[in-house]
């Protein structure tokens, strides 16, 4: 396959989608035209200047760095449209009108690049319509790429050819799309709403049938179709009105207007109260009211009855909360067999949707696995609909699906097809086996994509029946304690960089981990060319990354302060001290693989490596004000010393405390990162650590980065022997803001002394300022500083509160 190198992609129409696709590609550094029609008044960019200005304000945020918005490059079909020449991609992204979008492309087309691939980003719209009109060469390069809402965030992206699109052109732009822009890509046939809004909008229009059947409000239903099943916490109705009522409306009116002869047509009707909400303008969250609204502090949900909005709060029966516990077999044969309605209501909601994908999934796509992996990656359940009915016994489910179906209690009287009941899939047990998924086209389990992109993903997502490779298990074990598992890819070629994985909840550090670090060190510096520290939870998809370690763990240090007291703890601060420096001055590169959160001592972990590679949703930050502590593992003192380095560099030691003083606030006010990208800009990422975009491939990037430092002859940085500090002039500077601060109420006198103790030990303490100090006079600082405040009352209360609660105590 012949390189696709983007070095540039038009994105045609500036609304929602185009303008958060423009700004994720930014993300990923591919650079970017965002068009929209000439303005009628002032500047003729004024759609897409307005767009661009937009994405700053939203949340979640589009941009990794608000400020990189700069590089997104407005412009307008009048004066820019020779401009498309320069781009390798172009992406409409226009209303989901076919008459638009033709008029659109009648203009643009003789603009293209000769070799430049054209998508659509259509929610659902006929790929092969949409290209009618085209001469055969463009039509070659035509095809469907379908991101979900927001687009940095959700993982799918669907990928739909027609019957003319050249393969060679889907290889490159799935190679392109997975690598490049981070994402997991599923082919979808050109068939209405794709794949996910296919299945996942029938599973709504399924929850709100049955729900209305059972007698159950929404807020009931999303108390019971949520995380209770393993799927996004914004459940049904929640979802419904953070997507945008009148989305969701015009999704089934393409379902309505294209599937006339779809044995289920008649759940495709708009429910009634969906098109009153849409009629009134109630259009969910972006209208500040839908299914639910906010009055004051409450949340309210509307009662279908009378059109109000009520208290809400209304949650699943104790004993189907119970049901919803079991394992998955004997769950849905509890909830069949229970005469209560919200199991009824469950049991109900599950076979519709088993009954849908067992019809629908031949003409959709081109496997079982597609289907599982694009509402995984789409609508954020933990397991895809076939997974779960394979899970709960293939042939059992398969019969009462049947037998609800004879009885009429089913939403279509069309039979599951005979593939289903007889035949290899009955006979394996369901649709995924090792050997691939089931297609019904080639009555074969299809093995996954072979695409070479795939080579550096170690650990591809996995479906229920492959027996595919646990990160917890795989490759060869060198050593494993309660604490971590030290270990390699054996395959050939992979097996000469240690890789050691933590074990602790939500791989927290205490001095067991250190332990085990500290001996994968020494083991790594015997027999391999690096370390890398990574972490198997990164891979949970639904959705993907972190925790690559939520901090110190507290509770293993609790029995040493119950029997010590404050002074107790001394010895754990300063074993993780030194295992800290342990990780720095190791012979071989420690390279931290960082994905999701990475707080407190998993910040600190990350500071002390030789290099970090991060997945670009990483939350990387020192934390520990909101336990009423100080970082105390060395995040100081690496704030001091790249300080001290940043200022000799530019002969400004003199003026330290403008180079101390973004650490200051960065760990004063517990800021967390809110990507790798601005972890960067914050300080916690240097400019040589690498971002990777696809959380699958960031075990690899990060064992070719050791191997790469190995083979340049990587040394450890030289002991730190003399650090200019800022002093005592620079802690009184900005104790002086702390006292405003306090004064005016902004933060507590608590909050006070635990900033001026962060201050202390970043400027280095009751010194002059450019005196020099050493590594263990700073670790000194924040050792003495962390122990202080763990002797205070105050500190106790916040960290007992974060235990119980998990949430700070602001006292």
């Amino acid at each position: 396959m012949s390189n696709l190198i983007i070095r540039k992609v038009a994105v045609l129409g500036a609304g929602v989608m185009g303008a958060q696709i423009a700004a994720h590609l930014i993300n990923a550094k591919v650079p970017v035209l965002l068009f929209d029609l000439p303005a009628k008044e002032g500047p003729k960019n004024a759609i897409a200047l307005k767009a661009i200005e937009n994405l700053k304000k939203l949340s979640p945020a589009p941009f990794g760095v608000k400020d990189d918005a700069q590089y997104i490059q407005p412009a307008n079909y009048d004066d820019d449209i020779e401009k498309l020449a320069e781009c390798d991609l172009v992406i409409e992204a226009i209303a989901e009108r076919m008459d638009w979008k033709h008029d659109l492309y009648k203009k643009v087309a003789p603009h293209l690049a000769p070799n430049a691939i054209f998508a659509t980003n259509t929610s659902g719209l006929s790929i092969t319509a949409l290209s009618e009109g085209f001469p055969d060469e463009l039509k070659a390069r035509f095809c469907g790429v379908h991101f979900f809402n927001p687009p940095r965030y959700m993982h799918l992206v669907e990928l739909i050819p027609t019957a003319t699109t050249r393969p060679e052109i889907l290889d490159q732009l799935e190679s392109f799309l997975t690598s490049v822009v981070g994402k997991g890509v599923v082919r979808a046939k050109d068939t209405p709403n794709f794949i996910a809004n296919r299945v996942g909008i029938f599973s709504i229009l399924a929850v709100i049938t049955e729900a209305a059947k059972f007698g159950l409000r929404f807020d009931e239903v999303d108390d019971l179709t949520g995380s209770r099943l393993g799927r996004a916490k914004s459940a049904t109705f929640r979802t419904a009105d953070v997507v945008g009522l009148d989305t969701m409306a015009h999704v089934i009116k393409t379902m309505q207007d294209t599937l006339g002869d779809d044995p289920f047509f008649p759940v495709y009707e708009t429910p009634a109260v969906l098109a009153e909400l849409v009629k009134k303008g109630a259009l969910g969250q972006k209208t500040g009211g839908g299914f639910y609204k906010k009055e004051g502090k409450a949340i309210k949900v509307l009662d279908p009855k009378t059109g109000e909005y009520v208290e809400g709060g209304a949650k699943a029966d104790e004993l189907v909360g119970r049901i919803l516990k079991r394992p998955a077999a004997e769950r849905l044969k509890l909830l069949r067999e229970s005469e209560h309605p919200q199991a009824q209501f469950l049991w109900a909601i599950f076979r519709d949707v088993y009954h849908y994908i067992g019809v629908h999934l031949e003409s959709i796509a081109d496997n079982a696995r597609d289907v599982d992996l694009a509402i995984r990656w789409g609508f954020g359940w933990n397991e895809g609909p076939f997974e779960g009915w394979q899970t709960a016994g293939w042939k059992q489910v398969a019969e009462w699906v049947q037998e609800d179906i004879a009885a009429g209690k089913a939403l279509s009287s069309v039979p599951l097809p005979s593939w289903v009941l007889e035949g290899p899939v009955a006979e394996k047990g369901g649709v995924h086996t090792n050997e691939g998924s089931w297609s019904p086209a080639s009555k074969t389990f299809v093995p996954r994509s072979s695409l070479s992109i795939y080579d550096k993903q170690v650990f591809r997502a996995p479906l229920v029946g492959e027996t595919s490779a646990d990160p917890k298990t795989y490759g060869k074990t060198l050593f494993e304690t309660d604490a971590v598992r030290a270990w390699v890819d054996d395959r050939a070629g992979e097996n000469d960089v240690l890789i050691v994985s933590f074990k602790s909840k939500m791989n927290t550090i205490g001095p067991s981990v250190i332990d085990g670090l500290t001996q994968a060190i020494e083991l790594a510096e015997k027999d391999y060319k690096g370390l890398v520290v990574w972490q198997p939870t990164s891979l949970k998809l639904g959705t993907p990354g972190g925790p690559f370690s939520a901090g110190a763990n507290l509770e293993e240090a609790m029995p040493a302060f119950m029997m010590g007291g404050a002074k107790g703890i001394e010895p754990f601060v300063k074993k993780f001290q030194q295992g800290m420096l342990r990780v720095k001055y190791a012979s071989v590169p420690v390279i931290s693989a960082v994905s999701g959160i990475a707080l407190g001592g998993g910040c600190e972990l990350a500071l002390h490596s030789a290099k970090r590679v991060a997945h670009i949703e990483s939350y990387i930050g020192l934390v520990e004000v909101g336990v009423g502590l100080v970082p105390a593992g060395g995040g100081l003192k690496e704030a001091a010393l790249r300080a001290a380095e940043a200022a000799t560099q530019v002969g400004a030691t003199n003026d330290l405390l403008k180079f101390v003083q973004k650490s200051f606030e960065n760990a004063a006010m517990a800021k967390v990162s809110a990507s790798a990208l601005d972890a960067r800009t914050m300080g916690y990422l240097k400019p040589s650590d690498t971002i990777v975009f696809n959380v699958f491939e960031l075990l690899d990037v990060a064992k070719k980065e050791a191997r790469a430092l190995s083979a340049a002859g990587y040394r450890p940085p030289l002991r730190v022997t003399q650090v200019p500090v800022a002093g005592r002039s620079a802690i009184a500077t900005i104790k002086a803001s702390l006292v405003n601060m306090r004064d005016g109420r902004f933060i507590s006198e608590h909050d006070f002394l635990i900033a001026s103790r962060i201050a202390e030990a970043v400027c280095g303490g009751d010194v002059e300022a450019g005196s020099l100090v050493d590594e263990e006079w700073l670790l000194q600082l924040e050792r003495r500083a962390f122990v202080d405040l763990l002797g205070t009352q105050k500190t106790q209360e916040r960290i007992m509160g974060m235990l119980q609660t998990g949430k700070p105590v602001r006292n």
